[in-house]
């Protein structure tokens, strides 16, 4: 008898235990529509106490030249609500941003959140099955999910999760000083559209001793020559990423045509195509060394081009169109990771933060300041480039968009196939030959 008492006493001690540590762990099934990803703490995770570590690059300047003025402003609006927290922002060059995250994967000493372009190289799909980025579905509402525009939270998507939270949408568009042509008497396309033939006759009109028509460059990470590679229908890989394709006679039509500009046509100086961002930019922009009449940009020129800096009187245009009649751009999209967390209640806090400088409100301030599309819909609604038309123009590209290859070693082919872009570019190889030289290295990547 003392036996059982003893049991049944054991019993009911484990059974009020167990509701004990259940209301402790709040381990209950999440309300309709409601993030599910705290449910292991409850509300516990707005107590936890440390520092989340935030690297991002150079956006817009204030007033004293500060170009992570932003951020710091997110980072005193999010301490003075979680009162534990310390954000520290790392600053850390664009151009360096990928290297140094490799680098930090590498030796397990990653930051909290970074910037990433998943498509972009930084950070990769295989990054992600190793378990080093952060899925964010259980963070995020399904009517919060819903109000990202479809191709934006495609892009971080992988087996059917989602590793990033979309920021931005890109697109490549065409810019005209219009001083040029006015000086040389040349109408710009109407509505900013043309075939190629209609911008090579355009181009020729432009150019003469001192200015040329069009330039741009090439070099790995960079994509403004490619909507002239694609306009015939080309594209680098199969849509299942395992063969190259760039060699197609549609690639191979495209090169030639972006090659003729300059050997053929005689539209563009011999520097076209080389690495030389900067010096393009200035032949373009610079009142005083203004040379180039054409040139394609990321949109965040448009932003620069309007600023004091580099204020030039321009407007934007469409890519001409090849033989699929349709006019291509190349776009991407930009937005948050976050890296492995040890803490649940870390975790939870480090999401609070990307959605704090992800939201609606963000995404049209950085849509104003910083030349980028919002990737929700509910900034798109509020119509940050109202009183921009030639913002609204590049945002209108975006149907047109054609994205990347999400292959996992994509900056590994990426490079390869641009160094021989490089060669056909200086006449140093006919566009064929160098697109298919690079199915060899293409290939090997794609097979490791």
């Amino acid at each position: 008898m003392k036996q059982k008492r003893g049991m049944l006493l054991t019993l009911v001690f484990v059974f009020i235990m167990s509701l004990f540590l259940g209301a402790c762990s709040g381990d209950s099934e999440p309300a309709d529509g409601e993030p599910s990803n705290d449910v292991a703490d409850g509300d516990a995770w707005e107590d936890w106490s440390g520092t989340i570590t935030v690297w991002d690059g150079p956006r817009w300047a204030d007033e004293e030249d500060n170009k992570y003025h932003w951020l710091e402003e997110k980072k005193e609006e999010f301490e003075a609500m979680y009162s534990g927290v310390e954000v520290e922002i790392v600053q850390t060059p664009w151009a360096e941003m990928g290297d140094n995250l490799n680098v930090a994967i590498a030796g397990h000493a990653w930051p909290d959140i970074a910037p990433v372009d998943i498509s972009g190289g930084a950070v990769s799909i295989n990054h992600i099955e190793q378990g080093v980025i952060e899925p964010m579905d259980d963070f995020y509402t399904e009517e919060e999910l819903n109000d990202f525009y479809p191709n934006a939270l495609e892009a971080y998507m992988h087996d059917g999760q989602l590793y990033g939270v979309p920021n931005s949408i890109s697109v490549h568009a065409m810019l005209l000083n219009l001083d040029i042509f006015e000086e040389k008497g040349v109408t710009p396309p109407e509505n900013g559209q043309w075939t190629y033939d209609e911008f090579v006759e355009k181009m020729k009109q432009l150019t003469d001793g001192d200015v040329y028509g069009f330039s741009t460059y090439l070099l790995p990470g960079y994509y403004e020559a490619w909507p002239f590679l694609l306009m015939d229908g080309g594209y680098p890989l199969s849509d299942d990423f395992t063969e190259y394709t760039f060699d197609s006679p549609e690639a191979i039509s495209g090169l030639q045509k972006f090659i003729d500009l300059k050997f053929e046509h005689e539209v563009a100086p011999t520097e076209m195509g080389g690495p030389n961002v900067g010096e393009v930019w200035q032949a373009w922009a610079s009142e005083e060394q203004r040379s180039i009449a054409v040139q394609p940009w990321a949109t965040w020129a448009i932003v620069s081009a309007q600023g004091e800096e580099w204020k030039t009187n321009f407007m934007v245009a469409e890519y001409p169109t090849g033989d699929t009649g349709e006019p291509i751009t190349i776009g991407g999209v930009g937005g948050w990771v976050m890296f492995m967390q040890e803490d649940n209640h870390k975790r939870r806090m480090v999401a609070e933060f990307l959605k704090h400088i992800s939201n609606t409100e963000e995404q049209f301030t950085m849509a104003q300041h910083y030349g980028i599309f919002p990737a929700l819909q509910s900034t798109a609604e509020m119509e940050p480039f109202a009183d921009n038309p030639e913002m609204a123009r590049a945002q209108a590209l975006s149907e047109q968009a054609v994205m990347l290859p999400r292959h996992p070693e994509w900056a590994r082919i990426d490079e390869a196939i641009q160094k021989e872009l490089q060669l056909a570019a200086n006449g140093e190889k006919e566009p064929a030959e160098a697109l298919q030289d690079a199915r060899q290295e293409v290939e090997r990547i794609i097979g490791e």
